[in-house]
């Protein structure tokens, strides 16, 4: 039967047409390292000319995918959505998640066998698969095959789209397939198991520091048994695409007709000048329906939740939110925290029983995304996040409800919406490793953040803690307010916003791994890249971390593959920021030294930017997460500080014995203080008040313990009131001074 299958549909696929382009190899100014240059390198290579033969080039001719318009979205009351209703707009048609039509211009057949990737226009129409999912480790190691092989750190299961290599040449984990010689009769295969409609190739150079590595052009052959191949030809000709100019940009081509069959072998024909047969690639395909592949049955994720699973512009983000608040007003806010460096608004929403206002005992907690603009599954998640609540919700889920009633959740799902912008447009298979990270002055947000840290550690050393000192609330330095100090726009709007709200818990999502990270981000040593660096609360962050990573799908399976170098699976999904690689000037070290709230980075997927096919299974790997993880805010201790008439306390510091960082009340004098299961001497002390201590236990279920404190003036406080209220100062004088004078009054009062 599937010879039969065959043999229809492979006359099918060789009746392929073709453009004309060119074959020539890269110039030497082009062998240069692009890693962290990837936006000048664009440039440049948006303006190499083409050569006189080559067919004109069309405004996607790099192969990039075109920015979607914004879609609108129905207006008019919609309070009565019911649970099962959609978040999307019903005015258009439903999209099926994993494939997409293209549609081309007609065009002149010539002369020439050589296709680029741009030249797909010159069909009437042709169907576009998603990625068979090299990059998101969907095709496992098994499955990917060579003809040689260099060495063991760059075989054929190292050849995965935007896969990044170690530092060194002699790692195991290099950053692609490179064959073991360098000619024309070498390739990579994927054996997709199942008969697949493969419709394109997706290629990128070596991921190096040192080496400049990639191939310029390719054929394309199929098999349905490993054994006899087919070349994918124009009429008698081998059909040859043209690839990659330099090594970081991913370059696409499609083919002009679908071709069916279960293996793809993709063959290098020409590369670099001076580099070596090297390469990167995602597989487009769609597998053919076959209800008993065990392969497919196995890997295969399903969700339930009827959420709009799409990636969105800044425009149908901001309307999706609107809608969100929309169906839920009574639990939903929208408000906005500050402007990108091109204009657009910060939005957050909020997500509480009683919206816009703090109510005294119930946490703060907030989830940001995007800080890095390209990667985009943190900010889907987040708008998949607010969905999911407000559907839940309405329909009753006691356990959305009773998170609802009991926090004031604030979710923030672009942080750098100018960087997510350029990603978007390019999408999510040409995107590369970097399009987008930075802002639009070229800041890294995460990293943007004032250095405490060296604050702290040489108040440490001169030990001015506590007396001139605290060991939190560390103010921000003088230089790093002034208007010329390099702060993006973004960053400074995420400080007034910290310091604005009382959070407790927060979590910002990344992507390009699959760990969980918390501070300290920065190595206590100095010159040192790697080191173990633990917070006085090293024990609460290591639980917080394992909250996430345990209920995650992937994080904690032992057997899975990682996904460039790191195997934090063996470390429980989690490690320390420092232990990873240092960082001065994190968000997270910054959270936990300036301000109340214990602040961690959730790496949510492999892929920085997964295709829209990902987004369901993506949900499934982290709903449970996302919601275990919010939950953590209430563990601990919380309650409030009060004077004699029962006024609440601002800023009373809070202490427990055996931990060196203290917490402040918020306005009202509530406090929040996240502890693990145990026994504590906790202290409560404010200026001009005595301070009070008691013990506080914390059970293991959810659920923080009540401590409240009651704190009276403390008497030198009073003597000042009483002479401050009759116009009498008091007396300041150094104990020095107070101590020379008692022996004089002694003699003069005798």
């Amino acid at each position: 039967m599937t010879g039969q299958l065959l043999s229809l549909l492979t006359p099918l696929a060789l009746l392929l047409f073709v453009g004309f382009a060119d074959l020539t190899l890269a110039s030497v100014e082009e062998d240069e390292d692009n890693y962290m240059q990837e936006m000048l390198t664009r440039e440049r290579y948006n303006q190499v000319r083409m050569p006189e033969k080559s067919i004109s080039s069309t405004a996607n001719a790099q192969g990039e995918a075109k920015q979607k318009p914004a879609r609108k979205m129905p207006k008019g009351e919609m309070g009565n959505v019911k649970k099962t209703d959609k978040i999307t707009d019903p005015t258009k048609p439903v999209k099926t998640p994993n494939r997409k039509t293209v549609k081309n211009k007609k065009s002149t057949l010539k002369e020439s066998n050589i296709i680029s990737e741009g030249d797909a226009e010159f069909n009437s129409m042709t169907e576009e698969c998603p990625p068979m999912g090299l990059e998101t480790l969907k095709i496992d190691d098994f499955q990917l095959h060579a003809s040689s092989t260099k060495r063991y750190g760059l075989g054929a299961h190292r050849g995965r789209l935007n896969i990044q290599a170690g530092l060194y040449e002699d790692d195991l984990y290099d950053g692609a397939w490179c064959a073991g010689r360098d000619d024309p009769l070498q390739w990579l295969e994927v054996d997709a198991r199942r008969l697949t409609k493969f419709t394109g190739v997706v290629t990128q150079g070596r991921s190096s520091l040192w080496s400049s590595d990639w191939v310029t052009s390719y054929k394309v052959m199929v098999s349905n048994d490993s054994h006899t191949w087919t070349t994918l030809k124009n009429d008698s000709a081998d059909l040859i695409f043209s690839a990659n100019r330099e090594k970081e940009i991913p370059v696409r081509n499609i083919f002009p007709l679908p071709v069916v069959a279960r293996y793809i072998r993709v063959n290098p024909r020409s590369w670099f000048y001076g580099g070596s047969v090297c390469m990167r690639a995602e597989i487009l395909g769609c597998p053919l329906p076959d209800p008993n592949n065990y392969y497919h049955r196995r890997n295969e994720v399903i969700t339930t939740d009827d959420l709009d699973f799409r990636h969105h512009s800044y425009k149908e983000m901001r309307q999706l939110m609107k809608v969100v608040n929309e169906m839920c007003p009574n639990i939903t806010r929208i408000y906005n925290i500050g402007k990108s460096q091109n204009g657009l608004k910060l939005y957050v929403i909020e997500i509480s029983d009683n919206p816009g206002e703090h109510e005294v005992g119930e946490p703060e907690f907030r989830y940001t995304a995007g800080a890095h603009g390209n990667e985009v599954l943190g900010r889907e998640l987040l708008l998949l996040l607010m969905q999911f609540m407000c559907l839940e919700y309405l329909s009753g889920n006691q356990r959305i409800r009773h998170l609802v009633e009991e926090t004031r959740i604030h979710l923030l799902p672009s942080v750098n919406p100018d960087g997510y912008e350029k990603a978007f447009e390019a999408g999510s298979e040409l995107s590369g490793w970097s399009l987008g990270r930075w802002t639009n002055d070229g800041i890294d947000i995460h990293h943007n953040f004032p250095d405490l840290n060296s604050i702290l550690w040489e108040a440490e050393a001169k030990k001015w803690i506590p007396r001139k000192m605290f060991n939190h609330h560390i103010p921000t330095p003088e230089w790093y307010l002034s208007n010329n100090a390099s702060v993006a726009l973004e960053t400074r709007a995420l400080i007034a916003w910290m310091e604005k709200m009382p959070f407790v818990l927060g979590g910002n999502l990344q992507g390009g791994e699959l760990v969980v990270t918390f501070p300290y981000d920065r190595t206590r040593s100095q010159g040192v890249t790697r080191e173990q660096t633990p917070t006085p609360d090293d024990h609460v962050f290591r639980w917080l971390a394992f909250s996430y990573a345990s209920t995650h799908r992937l994080m904690t399976d032992a057997s899975r593959r990682v996904c460039h170098t790191e195997d934090f699976a063996k470390e429980d999904g989690t490690i320390n920021g420092a232990s990873w690689h240092t960082a001065a000037g994190s968000m997270n070290d910054f959270s936990y030294l300036h301000t109340n709230c214990f602040e961690l980075s959730m790496y949510v997927g492999c892929d920085k930017f997964p295709h829209e096919s990902e987004l369901p299974e993506e949900w499934e790997n982290n709903r449970e997460s996302l919601l275990v993880f919010m939950e953590q805010v209430h563990r601990g201790i919380k309650g409030v500080v009060r004077d004699l008439q029962g006024r609440g306390i601002a800023n009373a510091i809070i202490s427990v014995e055996g931990i060196g960082h203290d917490v402040r009340t918020a306005a009202d004098g509530d406090y929040w203080r996240l502890l693990n299961p145990g026994e504590y001497r906790v202290t409560a002390r404010a200026e001009g008040y005595s301070l009070t201590t008691k013990k506080c236990e914390v059970g293991y279920a959810i659920g923080a313990t009540r401590c409240d404190f009651t704190i009276g003036r403390s008497n030198l406080f009073r003597i000042r009131e009483i002479m401050e209220k009759y116009n009498k100062q008091p007396i300041r004088l150094p104990a020095r001074q107070l101590q020379a004078q008692r022996p004089r009054e002694r003699r003069v009062g005798t």
